[in-house]
């Protein structure tokens, strides 16, 4: 068990967090939690059936993922009451995930994928998904290969997107819309749709989303395969970060900075020269006076001074420049930045917790940095500067500074 902590600690922190206000009920853009984290997600949907009876139906799926190094994700997602396949009620699907770009971290738009196995289809599945956030708007686009389960050694293609707008740091509203390409005759498939209204509660790392769809399981198969029925439910989101509980609450030592400030030393101004000219030696002036006039064509011309060689101009250091960084899904991302001396570092805070950016030294230290909110700090001399959350101490950086690029 002692090895745990230095585990959590040491792997890569995966670039993406779970959070429904990042995406729409049916269609998830590949999330992916941060190493050391269990992901728990509670998918509770249900129908009521006509009178005289209207007996309600349940649908629960339980989600059950862990991040690994390199922003890896596997896990299952569980179903007690799948009407994927007949007379196969419990559907498991297993899978692994990977994300490949993120926005969090300089790339022009997200990009994951998803391959598992669903044992009520008996066949694989698999999810290539790509993202977009545009301001408050974000809008994700999937494409999915499914194996049908009515028809053994058939494969599905589907197509759909999705997207959501943000109304606050802690309210979002999404919509999705799937359909399979490829229908066969003689089956009861609808196109899949859902919309939510998505809320982050403030404070904590737990989401929640108010639904309604036309599917069944929250599995890959199950939120791809649409029927006539509509069903109403919610999504609960729990993040485990095992950092929390086996890591030690307080911070390791910090690295002295590896390279010393320079100290700018600046010149002495040359005195100003004197508007007299300088006196003669005495001897000089006696051998002047004596001296006889000497004819002209004796005297030699004096040799032209030599002309002066330009020194090569000291190649130009790299700019300062500001660079962006974030908080989300209670890690910083990235994990390690580099930037010169005289750049400036923005961490936004895109989680819906309060968090601070700390020096481990104390050299720093931003306050309480509020849901949404910004701080910005300028570097003025070189070193590793091992950096905190004060609240969460298992949220780790580290910032390099360099004097040349």
């Amino acid at each position: 068990m002692r090895l745990l902590p230095a585990i959590v600690m040491l792997v890569p922190t995966a670039a993406w967090g779970q959070s429904l206000l990042d995406r729409p009920p049916n269609v998830s853009g590949d999330w992916v939690v941060a190493a050391g984290t269990i992901q728990f997600n509670f998918t509770h949907r249900f129908t009521r059936s006509p009178a005289p009876e209207r007996k309600v139906s349940n649908f629960p799926t339980f989600l059950v993922g862990a991040g690994l190094p390199w922003n890896t994700m596997v896990g299952f997602a569980y179903s007690t009451n799948s009407t994927l396949a007949p007379r196969y009620p419990n559907e498991w699907e297993f899978f692994v995930r990977h994300g490949f770009l993120n926005e969090l971290e300089g790339a022009p738009f997200d990009l994951g994928a998803q391959v598992g196995y669903n044992l009520a289809a008996d066949g694989l599945t698999g999810e290539v998904s790509v993202g977009k956030a545009l301001g408050p708007v974000r809008l994700i686009g999937v494409s999915r290969l499914l194996s049908d389960p009515n028809s053994s050694g058939h494969a599905d293609f589907v197509l759909g997107g999705g997207g959501l707008i943000k109304l606050s740091r802690f309210l979002s509203l999404g919509a999705d819309w799937a359909t399979i390409t490829n229908k066969q005759a003689g089956q009861d498939e609808k196109n899949a749709w859902s919309a939510g209204l998505h809320v982050a509660l403030p404070n904590t790392p737990h989401t929640l989303s108010l639904q309604a769809t036309n599917t069944n399981a929250a599995t890959l198969q199950g939120l791809s395969r649409g029927d006539s029925k509509t069903r109403y439910g919610f999504e609960f989101t729990i993040p485990l970060t095992l950092a929390r509980y086996f890591s030690k609450s307080r911070p390791a030592t910090a690295e002295a900075p590896t390279t010393p400030e320079p100290t700018v030393v600046e010149p002495r101004p040359s005195p100003e020269p004197s508007k007299e000219p300088p006196a003669a030696p005495a001897d000089t002036a006696a051998k002047l006076d004596t001296a006889k006039a000497v004819p002209m064509d004796s005297v030699k011309p004096a040799l032209p001074a030599p002309k002066a060689v330009a020194a090569e101009a000291p190649k130009p250091a790299a700019a300062p420049k500001t660079v962006h960084a974030s908080m989300k899904g209670l890690a910083f991302l990235p994990k390690r930045v580099e930037l010169v001396v005289g750049s400036a570092l923005v961490w936004k805070n895109a989680d819906p917790l309060v968090h601070t950016v700390t020096a481990v030294d104390k050299t720093f230290d931003s306050g309480l940095i509020q849901a949404g909110a910004s701080w910005r700090h300028v570097f003025t001399r070189p070193g590793t500067y091992p950096v905190t959350c004060t609240l969460h101490p298992f949220m780790k950086a580290t910032i390099v500074v360099k004097a040349e690029p």
